[in-house]
């Protein structure tokens, strides 16, 4: 049986709370942020839930194709691996990306962009070099469910309102909070025959004794309460990775050398192949920017490339843009310090077919470099483009983005933990808190009982609503039903200061809280407000 407060104490508490100066007044705001935030919670709590367990889900899902049975014969050749799958795929279909793992259980992954612009899979036994089968790129089930928790599967309009999700649930946290706290000290000091551990006890666990509304909102209070730090961690180390707030900050701590690896923005040549035969400066496109610096000796020694040509190099047309980033290379997942750097590329060809780098050098060189498994090639696709590695693991002191010279096998670039700014270290280890990653099931399911704990904060507060949905002519409920202005609020300075800093580091949410706010002037009056708490 739950501590409980008595009746008195509990209408003593209420009627001190309901005066609280300024009580009503972040009542308020917690509704409308509540009110807007509700449905898009409910969806990033269900998709990122499910996002988390990706480990786990895909290969139950697609068993047949992902998983294999261990042999004891080798494993292919990667490059052999990578003709078998084109040869599974209609004609003019192009080589994106390889997917490079070590698991003895696991099919090898290729990814190509067929003729009509859709992007498969191709998954090939490594042992038999056998076709398991494909999959459409973008109706991947954990694709979907990536993209509905990224844009709602509705583009850049999904981008954004999830993103003003994201900052009003900041809102709606921070103002739950502050009303749960000033009601507690009322109880505290109206409970006066009441123990101190009683009264904590009351403020922390659910009066399930109680009926209705008072019911919904003890539960929604204390599931807020205790889900409010970690919910906060959350919503802030998710916004990094937001379309366009999040694509912008990129972008400017990049160029301040905040977050990206030293010497991205610097002077030299751009990073890209050196055709042989041609002078590098001949090759060299205005405007480029790169660093040769860092670890690019690592693996200068490597042979220099056979003369079996390496085939499905042919040129891609986007990748061939210029001012591409790194986030735009078709990569699954791209370190957050690297994603604003730009993409080596240039309009030179050769004039004739000359030998290239394979990609099981590629895949001996990065065992020497201490890489073994779980990262994602990305194919040259143009004449100077260059093989980039993307190593994404859990641990982010071990994160690697490798650019490597298709010809000669030069390793240019070899970026690193150690190069990334103050900032981008932060988020990398806020990022693979967020998605589960860093210390295993443990951290996949504390993710999960945040994100479902924001989601039965949605389903209560909403139901809580509903319960006190002002009254129309006739009897029936209807209207907004937001919480009654004060008649004299106080100036309240601290959360209008609070407001304004939030508008002012997200310029989108700062537009929405003036909307807000004249809405609330203008057409939420008195008339679609409840007195009552």
């Amino acid at each position: 049986m739950s501590a409980t407060l008595p009746a008195s104490t509990t209408r003593a508490a209420r009627s001190a709370g309901a005066v609280h100066p300024g009580y009503r007044t972040l009542w308020r705001w917690h509704f409308y942020a509540g009110l807007f935030v509700m449905p898009f919670l409910i969806v990033l709590a269900i998709t990122g839930t499910i996002y988390c367990f990706q480990p786990q889900i895909e290969p139950l899902l697609y068993p047949h194709r992902l998983v294999v049975a261990p042999a004891a014969a080798p494993r292919l050749p990667a490059d052999a691996l990578l003709a078998r799958a084109r040869a599974a795929l209609p004609p003019g279909a192009r080589p994106l990306r390889a997917h490079i793992e070590a698991n003895p259980a696991r099919s090898a992954e290729f990814v190509f962009a067929l003729a009509g612009g859709a992007k498969e899979s191709v998954y090939v036994n490594p042992y038999s070099g056998d076709v398991l089968g494909t999959l459409d790129v973008e109706r991947r089930f954990m694709q979907v469910d990536r993209m509905l928790h990224r844009k709602l599967l509705l583009g850049k309009t999904g981008e954004l309102l999830m993103e003003l999700a994201a900052c009003w649930t900041l809102v709606m946290i921070v103002t739950g909070v502050a009303l749960w706290w000033p009601r507690q000290a009322g109880e505290r000091s109206s409970a006066r025959g009441s123990s101190r551990g009683s009264a904590l006890r009351a403020a922390l666990w659910p009066r399930f004794g109680a009926t209705g509304r008072p019911f919904w909102k003890s539960l929604h209070s204390v599931i807020g309460i205790w889900l409010a730090v970690g919910a906060l961690a959350f919503v802030v180390s998710g916004l990094p990775w937001t379309g366009s707030w999040g694509k912008q900050f990129k972008a400017l701590a990049t160029r301040a050398s905040l977050g990206a690896p030293r010497g991205a923005w610097g002077g030299g040549l751009p990073l890209r192949s050196a055709l042989p035969g041609v002078p590098a400066m001949a090759q060299a496109a205005p405007g480029g920017h790169a660093d040769h610096g860092g670890h690019g000796d690592h693996a200068g020694q490597a042979a220099h490339a056979d003369q079996t040509e390496h085939a499905g190099h042919a040129d891609h047309d986007m990748a061939s843009m210029p001012g591409m980033v790194m986030d735009d290379l078709p990569l699954p997942n791209v370190p957050w310090a690297v994603g604003a750097v730009p993409v080596p590329q240039s309009a030179q060809t050769p004039a004739q077919p000359v030998s290239r780098w394979t990609l099981d050098r590629v895949v001996a060189q990065m065992r020497t470099l201490g890489v073994e498994s779980g990262y994602d090639v990305a194919l040259p696709a143009t004449a100077t483009g260059v093989y980039v590695v993307s190593y994404f693991p859990a641990d982010p002191k071990a994160e690697r983005t490798v650019y490597i010279d298709q010809y000669s096998g030069k390793v240019l670039r070899d970026i690193r933990y150690g190069d990334y700014g103050a900032v981008s270290q932060a988020i990398a280890y806020g990022t693979s808190l967020h998605m589960g990653r860093y210390f295993g099931l443990a951290n996949q399911l504390i993710c999960a009982t945040i994100s479902l704990g924001l989601a039965a904060l949605a389903v209560t507060g909403f139901v809580m609503w509903w319960l006190r949905r002002p009254a129309r002519a006739g009897g029936t409920k209807g209207g907004v039903g937001a919480p009654s202005r004060e008649r004299a609020a106080p100036p309240m300075r601290a959360w209008k200061a609070g407001l304004a800093v939030l508008g002012v580091i997200f310029p989108l949410m700062g537009a929405t809280i003036v909307a807000v706010w004249l809405l609330d002037r203008l057409a939420f009056g008195r008339s679609n407000s409840l007195s009552s708490s």
